[in-house]
């Protein structure tokens, strides 16, 4: 089993189990999807996913990043991108030549994909940003989160999130402390009642890394590397948050890349749409080379 955190099967049937095992009749065998947690989450959001993509025959492995969800690290041990993605390049390092695997980010998940790509593209068979981050060849890892802020920041949208000093002896930047109206009127609007009160009772603190000298370099992403591994993004349309506007923006910047909508998607997406997405995935697998 690769490092990191796997969700097991549920006896429930997701309404969409038998869409996805159709599917996994034609492509005659499971992927392994690896699903990263956005900015303050964990593997945890992914559960409602994790259970259907493990239904339908394919592997599972959803990670914490370093210092998020259940990692043991505090925010302040966690010094770097590179640090901070760590869990996520271990997996991919690790897997099994010939294991060429589906990669799925949400939110700030993106960067952290990017990066994995950039390291192992032959290793990634496709790479899946739900509402992410999105970089692209020729840019610095950090531009669209630049551009995410200046929305935000500009418009008022981040409402109660706070911004405070990351504590310990040297340790430069800020972390997000996401507000509890935040998440409910532009986060997770769309989704069920329970879903916003597990994400309220275990966000974490979170840092972005924009100040990481590798943040800002437009050197990073290669057209060798980055560039030559498949990508498919996930059109949130009901996303208060990384608004419609700014997904297609990201989109544009990176001609290419494979574009599906899911109607009435808020941010948080895999627990709005589960079943949506995971139709999206399993499209998306069936097609991987």
């Amino acid at each position: 089993m690769m490092p990191g955190q796997s969700i097991t099967n549920s006896p429930r049937r997701c309404t969409h189990r038998a869409q996805l095992a159709a599917i996994m009749e034609v492509v005659g065998g499971g992927r392994h999807f690896v699903l990263v947690h956005g900015l303050c989450h964990g593997a945890w959001c992914w559960y409602k996913v994790a259970t259907a993509l493990e239904s339908a025959g394919h592997r599972v492995t959803a990670l914490d990043l370093a210092a998020a969800g259940a990692h043991p690290a505090r925010l302040h041990e966690v010094r770097s991108l590179e640090d901070y993605s760590r869990p996520l390049l271990d997996a991919v390092a690790a897997a099994p030549d010939g294991d060429r695997l589906v990669l799925v980010g949400h939110s700030h998940g993106g960067v952290s994909l990017a990066l994995a790509m950039e390291r192992f593209p032959s290793k990634v068979a496709t790479a899946v940003f739900v509402a992410a981050a999105l970089p692209c060849v020729g840019k610095h890892l950090g531009v669209t989160l630049d551009e995410f802020m200046r929305r935000n920041a500009s418009e008022g949208l981040l409402m109660d999130c706070q911004q405070v000093p990351i504590p310990g002896v040297g340790q430069q930047g800020t972390a997000i402390v996401m507000g509890p109206r935040y998440m409910e009127e532009k986060y997770y609007q769309e989704s069920p009642a329970e879903d916003l009160t597990l994400a309220k009772l275990l966000v974490r603190p979170g840092n972005q890394f924009m100040d990481d000298p590798l943040m800002k370099d437009a050197a990073l992403l290669t057209a060798a590397n980055y560039g030559s591994v498949r990508k498919v993004f996930v059109v949130a349309n009901a996303d208060c948050s990384s608004t419609e506007e700014m997904q297609r923006w990201m989109v544009a910047m990176s001609p290419g890349t494979e574009v599906h909508e899911i109607a009435g998607a808020d941010h948080a997406v895999m627990n709005s749409k589960p079943g949506e997405l995971c139709d999206v995935l399993g499209r998306v697998a069936s097609r991987c080379g």
